[in-house]
This record gives structure tokens, C-alpha cells and sequence, in this order.
């Protein structure tokens, strides 16, 4: 029976994509992209001349109902976004919810997403954590800050370069100027780099420093810092 796929692709380094993304992509009848100019880069460098259609943020309210026909219809359909794992932060929840709805199988592959590397070297705890993704541009934004204030689990963000420092002196403004945090950016790229410390301390240094590349925020939850204390 023919299904959905969800193929995560490289968040950079264009090697960082498992050998069953690349059969699956080969394989796949038509592969749904959120760019189909960024996707046609990663399809040429493996030689996968599989179909691309394009879904994105601006037609997938159109076209899942679309989709999901021809999936039950027998074609196969592989699911990619720009960078990463689709449907976090990026299109693909409204796919996978109208193929569940019709009974269509749906299968997500393992493979990168940004917010775990920048996790795993943060060194904030990783033990607990809730991801919020991007927050609100204007409707919503301080309720948002105000709840992760008060989150006493690891807080996960991904931000653009022209909103970070504002977004970091937000954060500041709720949690505290001494609140830890991690800011990634670049993960797997060339010029990736981590900027560990107090809020204060990274926004200081995005003073001097420019913000350029996409950015991923781990923030300590309230009281994190506790246990170090008392150890």
C-alpha cells in the first residue's frame, strides 16, 4: 500500500543524511518540497531525479486534501522541508493529520533536526526540556515569554539572526540578566559555533558580534541552577 513519508534532510553539511532517506527519495513517486530550488541542491548532489512539487506554509491548506488522494490512489509521496525533520517548525503537520484522518499510512524516518545537537552541547540539562519553536511575532509574544519564565524545565528556541538580540533582551527582561543560556548557530555548517553563559553575558557579545545564520536557544529553567549549588 502506498504511504507518506517524512524524510528529515541535512540542517547544513549536505552528508549528514542516512543512506534509507536517500533510497526512500529515489524510490518516492513525487517528493513534496517547501522549496523545491533548496531540495532540487540536495537531489542533484545524490542524483535522485525523483518529481518535486512544492508544499509550503502559503498552498498546504489547499492542497493536503490533494495529496492524500493520490497517496490512496498508490502513489508514494516523500515529504522533505528546506532543512531538518518536516513538521517541526516547518510544514507538514496539516499533511500527516489529513493522511491519519483518511486511514493512510504515515512513516517519519530518524534524522537531523536542529535543536538536538544544540541541546546535547549546550550544557544546560537535558533531561527534561519542552520545545516552543518560534515564538510569536506580535500577538501572543509576552504571554509566551512570561510562561517560559516560570518553566522550570530547559526551554528549546529557534530564532532569525534580525530578531536574536531582541528576543535575548526579552528574555532577560522576564527571567533574570543571570538566567543561563546556550545559543547555537550554523549547527553543522562550516562557522558553527555555541556562545554558553548568563543572558547578560550572550548579550554582550551579540553587541560586538553581528548575528548571521539561523540560531537555536536552550535556556535553563527557573531554578536550574540550584543543584549546582548545593553540590
Amino acid at each position: 500500500m502506498a504511504k507518506l513519508t517524512v524524510v528529515p534532510t541535512p540542517i547544513g553539511n549536505l552528508e549528514d543524511i542516512t543512506l534509507r532517506a536517500i533510497r526512500t527519495l529515489k524510490e518516492a513517486d513525487l517528493i513534496l518540497a517547501e522549496d523545491t530550488r533548496t531540495t532540487s541542491i540536495l537531489l542533484k548532489h545524490y542524483e535522485i531525479q525523483t518529481r518535486l512539487m512544492p508544499h509550503h506554509k502559503f498552498n498546504e491548506h489547499k492542497t493536503v486534501e490533494q495529496i492524500s488522494k493520490r497517496i490512496i490512489a498508490g502513489e508514494n509521496v516523500a515529504l522533505v522541508s528546506d532543512a531538518g525533520t518536516p513538521a517541526i517548525s516547518d510544514p507538514g503537520f496539516l499533511l500527516v493529520r489529513k493522511c491519519a484522518q483518511r486511514g493512510v499510512e504515515v512513516e517519519c524516518l530518524p534524522g537531523a533536526t536542529a535543536f538536538v545537537p544544540a541541546l546535547v552541547v549546550s550544557a544546560i540539562p537535558n533531561d527534561r526540556f519542552c520545545f516552543e519553536g518560534f515564538l510569536p511575532v506580535k500577538k501572543g509574544r509576552q504571554t509566551r515569554l512570561l510562561e517560559i519564565s516560570e518553566e522550570e524545565r530547559t526551554t528549546i528556541l529557534y530564532e532569525s539572526p534580525h530578531r536574536l538580540s531582541k528576543t535575548l533582551a526579552q528574555l532577560s527582561g522576564v527571567c533574570g540578566k543571570d538566567r543561563p543560556v546556550s545559543v547555537s548557530r550554523e549547527i553543522s555548517k562550516r562557522f558553527e559555533e555555541t556562545i554558553r553563559g548568563s543572558l547578560e553575558d550572550v548579550i554582550t557579545h551579540f553587541l560586538t558580534e553581528e548575528p548571521k545564520g539561523e540560531f537555536v536557544i536552550v535556556l535553563a529553567g527557573k531554578n536550574a541552577g540550584n543543584d549546582d549549588k548545593k553540590n
